[in-house]
């Protein structure tokens, strides 16, 4: 397993850009490396930055593909739709099958972060012939995190329902002061703004314009209604036929209020994991435990729990 080096100069160093077109949008492509394909989704407020600290090495093991989902970064933020279902889980996952395609993978193995995580038990459901393997840090199913809310959950993920409202209301109070949003959402979970780069931070501050608040807020819009009636719809009937890796942080808002493998075992018949402790961003706060568990599990191996 190579080793992850001590520091990260730059971001995504060795990777190269492209602009994908799939259905309705163009998304921003990072790719590098060789070996089997393994495709990186971020999650909110990030971009597909916030796997620099372990892509690099992973990709050289694995071809590496790191994309901006749709209304994030530099891909594309096409309107939403009266149902908001341009920004479901689904959409994302549609373009990211393509993207692979487009790079000839038509079976890949994926890990998703907050949003990224949900797009990817999306794919895994709707596409199951092309998803070898499913990593998902720090969520549980939205189906659960939307059925079984407590109290604790709820005011620490109140901007699920916020960011949801009717627009233009969530957008405007956001767009007051993006600096202030960016970094309030980025430490709301506590771990404080030093675990991430001065590159990675300036990068994320770059991209939080009020059309990605938007984009962001129409993702939410399109969680609470088609997402969860898709996830209803599905629960119970069907699962996740590829072999799935839960990591959740111990001191984020999903380690304190979810018992995750629990939430995760009607959807994953074939499950492990376990908590790493980091709050929310683990793959920029404890790259070391991340990058271990994902080279064992995505090499074919079983992971350990002490890795890191």
């Amino acid at each position: 397993m190579p080793p992850l080096p001590e520091s990260h100069p730059g971001l995504m160093r060795g990777f190269r850009y492209e602009r994908v077109r799939t259905g309705g949008t163009e998304i921003n492509v990072a790719i590098a490396g060789k070996g089997p394909p393994l495709l990186l989704l971020h999650g909110n407020p990030l971009t597909h930055v916030s796997w620099h600290k372990i892509a690099p090495t992973l990709a050289e093991s694995f071809t590496v593909v790191a994309p901006d989902l749709r209304g994030y970064g530099d891909s594309s933020k096409p309107d939403g739709g009266e149902d908001h279902s341009a920004y479901s889980f689904r959409a994302m996952g549609k373009d990211n099958v393509a993207v692979m395609a487009h790079f000839g993978f038509d079976r890949f193995q994926v890990a998703g972060h907050d949003r990224g995580a949900r797009v990817a038990f999306r794919m895994a459901l709707d596409f199951p012939g092309r998803i070898e393997r499913m990593a998902a840090l720090d969520i549980v199913p939205t189906h659960h995190a939307l059925t079984s809310v407590t109290l604790g959950w709820g005011l620490e993920a109140y901007h699920w329902f916020f960011m949801a409202q009717k627009a233009p209301f969530p957008e405007k109070l956001l767009t007051a002061d993006l600096d202030y949003y960016i970094d309030y959402k980025l430490n709301k979970k506590g771990v404080g703004l030093e675990i991430f780069s001065p590159q990675a931070m300036a990068e994320y501050k770059r991209c939080t314009t009020p059309e990605q608040i938007h984009a962001v807020c129409e993702d939410y819009r399109a969680t609470v209604g088609v997402d969860l009636a898709m996830d209803t719809a599905d629960f119970g009937k069907r699962t996740i036929a590829c072999p799935v890796l839960v990591l959740w942080g111990s001191n984020s808002h999903c380690g304190r209020h979810f018992a995750p493998l629990e939430a995760w075992e009607p959807w994953a018949p074939d499950l492990r994991g376990w908590a790493v402790p980091t709050g929310h961003y683990p793959a920029e706060q404890r790259p070391d435990i991340i990058y271990e568990a994902f080279w064992q599990f995505f090499n074919g191996h079983e992971p350990s729990s002490l890795a890191g």
